[in-house]
């Protein structure tokens, strides 16, 4: 398969927004999407996902209200809108995806769950 590839990552000030990119043409057997960021010093935290048979998003509570996955009606892009960045999204940004049941897809922010296919990353930098 083709290796995800992120995009659209950058430098911004508090406040400003960007959007992140992620192809995932070959994929589509995989119904489960999501984004993680990982910052210096810190763990990989999940922060957005969506289980595409139904469209339903899951988010962090600290994104929520601010970013917003979503997936273009061709289903070849994964994306995430972050608006209002703060300083604290400061992290290199990963896309994710797998094939998971939707009870499994809807935990994820819940508890650990293994994706097999990762991109390479984006870095996003927010600054005061």
């Amino acid at each position: 398969q083709v290796p995800l590839v992120e995009s659209g990552g950058g430098s911004v000030q508090a406040g400003g927004s960007l959007r992140l990119s992620c192809g995932v043409s070959g994929y589509t057997y995989s119904n489960c999407m999501g984004w993680f960021r990982q910052a210096p010093g810190k763990e990989r935290e999940g922060i957005a996902f969506i289980y595409t048979l139904s469209g339903s998003t899951y988010y962090a509570d600290s994104v929520k209200g601010r970013f917003t996955i979503s997936q273009d009606n061709g289903k070849n892009t994964l994306y995430l809108q972050m608006n209002s960045l703060k300083p604290e999204d400061t992290a290199r940004y990963y896309c994710a995806v797998d094939r998971f049941s939707w009870a499994t897809c809807s935990d994820t922010l819940n508890r650990e769950i293994k994706f097999r296919y990762w991109g390479q990353g984006t870095q996003v930098t927010v600054s005061s």
